[in-house]
């Protein structure tokens, strides 16, 4: 702490210590900066010079020195001119010497500190500067320094309205207590008629540009600065204002004398005035506070925050406004008391006796009692806004959670009361039921928030909250939402419980129903279909064991109609479910497509084909009683030429489905059989005219021995066109042969869908169980079993197959030229492909790339991996 005192008199008050370990606000730093830098350069012109950066330009001790000795008029040492820091020591040490000498005690301000820069420390050896020489001899009416030169501005600007200066900070920040100073001096230098309170910047400005031009007092403050800051620095405005008290200093003395002569001349009259205002100031500053003094003792609480706020204001306004201007008036009550009894008692006259009352001891008894008042108002206003506060916040935070809580249970109540599990499958039961126990979990996670709200709107109760009957009400309406939750959802649960569990019921009984209906179901489409097949038989034996079959099926239909009955019996379970309980069923059985109707209308089918079988049977068998006996007349002929056709028949399929020889050997063997065959047309003849009965029966077979051996000539031919046509060698017509082969497990000559299928993976086509390989192996059917029909020729296989291999050899083709036809571009056009292609190459790939053509690509186009897999199939890359 740096304290600054004389000899006599302590001329900085403790409140404007220098403390070295407090570090200065930035804006009052700014300020002093510049307000000291002014007040130096002021006094260092004189002598020819100036500083720019004040803990600079007296690092040196020389400028420092120099200051010293303008404002002082006296010499100091000889300063030392060297360069090194002990010469800046000693000479910043000479002169601190010389402060010291004149009465001022310095503390913990130390020359290195000054050598060293410190800001801190050089400005408050200048403030210590500027008491010292410019502050501590001012004096007016017995005070001193900043007392005096604060009654000094109170005098001088008491005339002016809007003018109230009571300390060195905030009094000046509007600018008009400067405007005040110059106008009473010089009021030909300003116009204050037409200065505003509210235009701060323009006052300030007016009075520092006047001042700089007109009273030679240096510009050391900025406008901005005292306006921006909410305090302004109260050194920087004492040393700029005590600059006006030494301009004016002059015109003051002046002023003073003739103040004394106009005293001796008029001492009677003023006493009489002062016993005068004396009596009128202390009646009104006394029926002042007996106003007020009610004011502040009524303690009516107001309901809202804005009511309370309003009273805080109008007190702070009472502190602002009203009560600054009794103060005075009490302050100037006792000065005038004071200066009224000492005249009198100079002039020999009696000591002043106010009216009874109205003693300077019964003002300050009031004043006393005033400000007890206001002391118990203040308290009760602030205790009062911190009971409003919390209640704004308590309802502040019951409205929030109210409206969180009504937020989250609209709809609720809705979607608790749909019935959409009325119309619910069993499994959208189970979703429902796990959403139902999601949205209970939910519900108890809220059972906090709505005890919070309740919790809150008792305590608004008991702060007796203003609002408290709507803040009840709606407390009553979330509660009583709250219960018609649970009793809602405690209903849904259950409905959705029970729904299940009739639901699982149904199921189980669809499960049966389907396991026992299907292969009952299978049953009756066997027996149908066995019941209309149509049976050939050539002897007794064969036609009685069709009989002893049929009878022992039918031996099996009372079993067979207790299962219906059976079935029938689980279906009407579910119908009584069904109607004893509401359920309303959202589809059929989704374990099975059969139905009661289709059970019934095949058993009623099922009862008729056993008659018409059983009239069949009886025919056949007379038939074939009657055959016997021609078959005995005919065994001779017919059993010499039925084995050579049957052993010609299997010659010529041996030698369509072996691979001896290559397909022209096989044609020469085959055009041989046939020439045999035909040659032996003599004896059909003559067995035809032994018995025309059986006539029919032997043309049959060699009409189907013609057809057979033609029919297998030209599947040969049609093979060799194929092999010629599309370059297949003999291993690989050999190696399909052998494929078909194996995979033709009754050597019927075709292949049905499965053994393709299986025929197709053994030669490496990727047809995989999955949605994909269905597509693909779809597409593989609807070429070779174009009328979908069921089956694969051998012929249509090797159609396919050497269809296969020539699109591949073609894919190569054009894949080995992508790059070309791409160019830089990296994919290919479907005009491109035509204009650089052959016909045939060009059409089979647009053809193959349709597929590939997504959406977002360019029309026509694919690039180096789309075409490859149009072109190969995805498992062959």
């Amino acid at each position: 702490m740096a304290c600054v005192s004389g000899d006599e008199n302590n001329y900085m008050p403790q409140e404007d210590d220098w403390d070295r370990d407090m570090l200065l606000d930035p804006a009052w730093e700014k300020q002093q900066r510049k307000t000291f830098t002014a007040w130096c350069n002021s006094h260092l012109r004189k002598a020819g010079t100036q500083i720019e950066n004040i803990e600079e330009d007296f690092r040196d001790g020389l400028k420092l020195m120099l200051l010293l000795e303008v404002i002082s008029g006296e010499r100091l040492a000889k300063p030392e001119r060297g360069k090194m820091r002990v010469h800046k020591i000693s000479n910043v040490n000479k002169a601190l010497h010389y402060i010291t000498s004149k009465g001022v005690k310095l503390v913990s301000i130390g020359a290195e500190e000054i050598v060293d820069g410190n800001a801190k420390m050089t400005l408050g050896m200048i403030w210590t500067i500027i008491l010292r020489f410019a502050i501590q001899d001012i004096s007016v009416e017995e005070t001193s320094a900043k007392e005096g030169l604060l009654l000094w501005c109170q005098r001088k600007t008491a005339p002016y309205k809007n003018v109230n200066i009571q300390n060195f900070h905030i009094s000046w920040k509007d600018g008009l207590g400067f405007c005040a100073l110059i106008h009473r001096h010089r009021p030909e230098l300003i116009d204050y008629g037409k200065l505003r309170k509210d235009d701060p910047m323009t006052n300030l400005n007016t009075a520092f540009d006047v001042a700089e031009k007109y009273l030679d007092i240096p510009k050391m403050l900025d406008a901005e600065d005292i306006v921006g800051t909410a305090r302004p620095d109260e050194k920087a405005i004492m040393t700029y204002v005590s600059s006006f008290y030494h301009a004016f200093s002059g015109a003051q003395k002046a002023e003073t004398a003739a103040n004394r002569i106009c005293k001796v001349l008029a001492v009677n009259q003023e006493n009489e005035q002062l016993m005068e205002d004396y009596e009128k100031l202390a009646s009104d500053l006394l029926e002042w506070i007996r106003r007020t003094i009610p004011w502040l003792e009524n303690r009516a609480p107001e309901n809202t925050m804005q009511a309370m706020q309003q009273k805080l204001e109008d007190f702070r306004d009472y502190r602002r406004q009203h009560k600054p201007p009794k103060v005075q008036e009490k302050c100037q009550l006792e000065i005038n008391f004071n200066t009224l009894q000492t005249k009198l008692r100079l002039s020999n006259r009696p000591a002043f006796m106010p009216s009874e009352g109205k003693m300077v001891s019964d003002v300050s008894n009031a004043w006393g009692g005033l400000e007890g008042a206001e002391k118990g108002y203040e308290e009760w206003l602030l205790n009062e806004i911190r009971r409003l506060e919390r209640l704004d916040h308590l309802a502040e935070k019951f409205r929030q959670k109210a409206a969180i809580h009504e937020t989250w249970t609209e709809g609720k109540e809705v979607m608790l009361q749909a019935r959409d599990f009325e119309t619910a499958s069993l499994s959208e039961i189970k979703a429902l039921l796990k959403k139902h126990e999601a949205f209970e979990s939910d519900l108890a996670a809220h059972q906090d928030r709505v005890e919070q709200i309740a919790a809150i709107a008792q305590e608004l109760n008991e702060l007796d909250y203003y609002d408290s009957p709507s803040v009840n009400a709606r407390c009553q309406n979330i509660c009583d939402q709250w219960d018609a939750l649970g009793a809602l959802t405690q209903k849904r649960s259950e409905a959705l419980q029970r729904t299940e569990k009739l639901l699982e019921t149904i199921d189980q009984l669809y499960l049966e129903f389907a396991k026992r209906a299907a292969p009952f179901n299978n049953w009756m489409e066997g027996a149908m279909e066995d019941l209309q097949d149509t049976f050939i038989v050539h002897t007794i034996e064969e036609i009685q064991g069709l009989s002893t079959a049929h009878e022992q099926f039918k031996a099996t239909l009372p079993d067979a109609d207790k299962e219906r009955g059976a079935i029938l019996g689980i279906h009407n379970e579910i119908a009584k479910i069904v109607a004893t309980y509401h359920v309303n069923m959202a589809g059929t059985n989704p374990y099975t497509t059969i139905n009661p109707q289709d059970i019934n209308a095949k058993w009623d089918k099922v009862r008729q084909l056993v008659p018409q079988r059983d009239q069949a049977l009886i025919e056949e068998h007379a038939r074939q009683q009657n055959n016997e006996r021609l078959r005995r007349q005919f065994a001779n002929q017919a059993n010499v030429i039925g084995p050579w056709i049957q052993t010609k028949m299997e010659e010529i399929g041996r030698i369509s489905i072996e691979m001896h020889g290559t397909l022209e050997d096989q044609l020469t063997h085959l055009r041989q059989y046939e020439k045999n065959i035909v040659n032996y047309k003599p004896k059909i003849d003559q067995l035809e005219e032994t018995h025309q009965l059986i006539q029919e029966h032997i043309r049959v077979g060699w009409e189907q021995l013609l057809t057979t051996i033609a029919r297998t000539i030209n599947e040969i031919e049609n093979q060799i066109l194929t092999r010629d046509a599309k370059g297949i060698s003999q291993d690989q017509m050999n190696e399909f042969r052998a494929s078909f082969n194996h995979f033709d497990r009754d050597h019927s000559g075709t292949l049905g869908a499965e053994e393709f299928k299986a025929c197709l993976i053994s030669l490496g086509f990727d047809i995989a169980n999955d949605a994909q390989g269905e597509a693909e192996f779809s597409r593989i059917m609807s070429i070779v079993d174009p009328n979908r029909v069921g089956v694969v020729t051998f012929q249509a296989f090797i159609d396919f197959m050497s269809r296969e291999t020539a699109d591949t050899d073609t894919a190569d083709q054009v894949m080995a030229s992508f790059k070309v036809l791409a160019g830089d571009k990296n994919y290919i056009l479907a005009d491109e492909l035509r204009r650089e292609l052959p016909p045939d190459q060009a059409e089979y790939c647009i053809a193959r790339m349709a597929p590939y053509a997504g959406p977002d690509a360019i029309p026509g186009a694919l690039d180096y991996m789309s075409f490859s897999t149009a072109l190969y199939g995805e498992s062959d890359l």
